[in-house]
């Protein structure tokens, strides 16, 4: 059995007026994510940390932003094909950690609804999904809520 292990960065800008979206749940909260598509982007480091670790390249390579086919889609569609692929070559996904870096609104209420969607969409055990929260105590573009980021770890094996 192979081990791979892959990781997943993502940032949007937040601006009033924008539906906020993060690990496949809308959030109510008065900014929202800017993006091509509904600019989830905890689901977004995930795609990228499940594809490095297939080496199948990167997000923007599979779903180009400069595609109107992608123009607004859900996220889940686009991690629901990420495994898809993975699956395609052979790698089935050992676990996720997943990191958001948000000042407002405060994630601990959501974050067992987040890990359940995204293991529904990934079709794993909820247990093999982690999700944590963390500001950046006021610092940069985050900590001005101005942008939200997410990392993401993954092992997949074959």
């Amino acid at each position: 059995m192979a081990f791979r292990v892959g990781f997943g960065f993502d940032v949007h800008q937040l601006a009033e007026g924008e539906e906020f979206w993060l690990g496949g749940i809308l959030l109510e909260h008065y900014k929202g994510a800017v993006g091509h598509s509904d600019a989830d982007v905890l689901i977004h480091a995930i795609c990228d940390a499940l594809l490095g670790a297939a080496a199948l390249g990167d997000i923007g390579y599979h779903f180009p932003d400069t595609s109107d086919t992608y123009k607004g889609i859900d996220s889940k569609i686009l991690l629901k094909e990420v495994v898809r692929l993975i699956t395609e070559k052979g790698y089935t996904i050992g676990n996720v950690d997943a990191t958001i870096s948000l000042q407002l609104p405060k994630i601990k209420p959501h974050i067992l609804a987040m890990r359940k969607k995204l293991a529904e969409v990934m079709d794993i055990d909820m247990d093999l999904v982690s999700v944590k929260a963390t500001t950046t105590e006021k610092l940069g573009y985050v900590g001005s809520e101005d942008g939200v980021n997410a990392h993401a770890v993954c092992l997949i094996n074959s």
